[in-house]
């Protein structure tokens, strides 16, 4: 892990501005995945859906192949492992799932340790896991979307699979990889 950390650093400091940043999300096993889909196909403005339900990890990470190296060795030392969905929140104006998981504060903590020097003040937060179904509409629209899949909601438990990287476009993403875990 360390060879890994002192790799990233330098490379990071290589990296060519002239390619897109990486963003990294966290990939989830495939009936939640379309359970996610499913909602935010229903709930998001069609217009602005560009993208699949996901969780965000990292938002601007440095693009090229050290980057991408870390990511897979940190993927291939990880089992799959449990998240539990414990809430429906309101975003402002959209809605996300909350997402609970111990084990992933800390794989999110040894990455941002990683990537240290490179991190955006975004990235440099703490993380709080949630997968939006809903954005970009009015708090009015949001606040009746929470109470309506609140009147039917209980915590469930779904598994972290592997680490997905896209390339930023401003404004779009595109699929680069998929790092799966054991």
């Amino acid at each position: 892990m360390k060879q890994t950390f002192l790799f990233i650093r330098r490379y990071c400091l290589m990296t060519s501005i002239d390619q897109p940043p990486f963003i990294v999300t966290l990939q989830i096993n495939k009936v939640a995945a379309r359970y996610f889909n499913t909602l935010r196909k229903q709930y998001f403005p069609k217009a602005l859906n560009f993208l699949d339900a996901h969780l965000t990890l990292f938002h601007q990470l440095p693009p090229g192949e050290g980057t991408l190296q870390a990511i897979a060795n940190v993927a291939s030392a990880i089992h799959h492992f449990s998240l539990q969905v414990t809430d429906i929140k309101s975003i402002g104006r959209g809605v996300a799932f909350v997402i609970r998981s111990e084990q992933l504060i800390g794989i999110h903590r040894s990455l941002q340790q990683m990537f240290d020097t490179s991190l955006t003040p975004q990235d440099r937060q703490r993380l709080w896991p949630h997968i939006s179904i809903q954005n970009k509409v009015s708090s009015m629209e949001a606040g009746t979307t929470v109470e309506y899949l609140k009147s039917s909601f209980q915590p469930f438990f779904i598994s972290a699979t592997g680490f997905g990287v896209w390339e930023y476009l401003n404004g779009p993403w595109r699929h680069h990889s998929t790092y799966p875990f054991l």
